[in-house]
């Protein structure tokens, strides 16, 4: 999925592309503060795409950052809309967060959609906020609040 994906994903994110990086996610995944995400087809059991809650805080500030990307073959189709569905599910009621972050660079259109057919508020503009295939690249800042979910 990663390898036939890759030409969408660019400049965007970069997904493991090796064993070797796919065992460091996996490794990744079993922290405390970050929980992955396969986001499957319900019915032919295909990978549809990755969520990830990462840098999960609790006490006072309840928050996680939310990263997701699609697998080439079913973009566009609103399955990761119904799957970050889910991962926001897990998080709120199952995790018990308060607040769930996206960054986006601005370029990056259906992802930008994608929080909005969600209820993400944008918050605001992180100038050079992540480094990315090396460099370091502005990002819009989107949220959301349990309650705006439960609304």
């Amino acid at each position: 999925m990663h390898q036939k994906s890759r030409e969408l994903h660019f400049p965007w994110a970069f997904p493991p592309l090796t064993k070797e990086e796919c065992h460091s996610y996996i490794s990744r995944c079993e922290n405390d503060n970050f929980e992955g995400f396969l986001i499957c087809h319900s019915i032919n059991k295909c990978i549809v795409g990755v969520a990830n809650l990462s840098q999960i805080f609790y006490k006072a500030f309840q928050n996680a950052y939310l990263g997701y990307y699609v697998n080439v073959e079913f973009s566009g189709q609103g399955f990761m809309t119904e799957g970050i569905y889910l991962v926001i599910n897990h998080a709120f009621y199952s995790l018990g967060l308060h607040r769930i972050e996206a960054n986006i660079q601005p370029g990056n259109k259906a992802s930008i959609n994608l929080v909005n057919r969600l209820r993400f508020s944008k918050e605001g503009f992180s100038r050079k906020y992540l480094k990315i295939n090396g460099e370091w690249r502005d990002h819009e800042r989107w949220a959301l609040t349990v309650e705006d979910w439960k609304a």
